[in-house]
C-alpha cells in the first residue's frame, strides 16, 4: 500500500467492511423482488404481469451489479491484505490517492481505467 502506515490500512479496511456489510444487507432486503413472476390471471391482468416482469429485471440486475460489486470489494480487500492494495492491477503503478479515497475498491490507475 502506497504510504502504508497501520492507521490508513486500518481505516480502509474498515471502510472496505462497512461497504461490504451494506451491500450484504441490501441483496438479502432485495432478494424477494428478484422472484419470479406467478403466471396468475385471476390476481392481475397482462399487463400488470409485463409490468411485475419488468419489476423483476430490474431487480435481476441490480442483484447482478451488487454481486459485481461485493467482488470488486472482496478482491480490494484481498490486496489489502497481500500488501497489493493502492497499486494498479494491471500496470503495478500507484493509483492517485485521490482515486482510491473516492472509490477504495478501485483497482486500476486512471490509464488503464479508461
Amino acid at each position: 500500500m502506497p504510504d502504508s502506515n497501520a492507521t490508513n490500512y486500518e481505516n480502509v479496511r474498515a471502510t472496505l467492511l462497512g461497504m461490504r456489510a451494506e451491500l450484504h444487507d441490501m441483496l438479502e432486503n432485495t432478494a424477494e423482488n428478484s422472484a419470479p413472476v406467478m403466471l396468475d390471471q385471476t390476481q392481475q391482468g397482462r399487463l400488470s404481469r409485463m409490468d411485475a416482469m419488468q419489476q423483476q429485471a430490474m431487480a435481476d440486475e441490480t442483484q447482478r451489479r451488487r454481486h459485481m460489486r461485493l467482488a470488486q470489494i472482496d478482491a480490494a480487500l484481498a490486496r489489502l491484505d497481500d500488501g497489493e492494495y493502492g497499486y494498479c492491477v494491471t500496470c503495478g503503478e500507484e493509483i492517485n490517492a485521490d482515486r482510491l479515497a473516492l472509490d477504495p475498491a478501485i483497482a486500476l490507475c486512471l490509464r488503464h481505467a479508461r
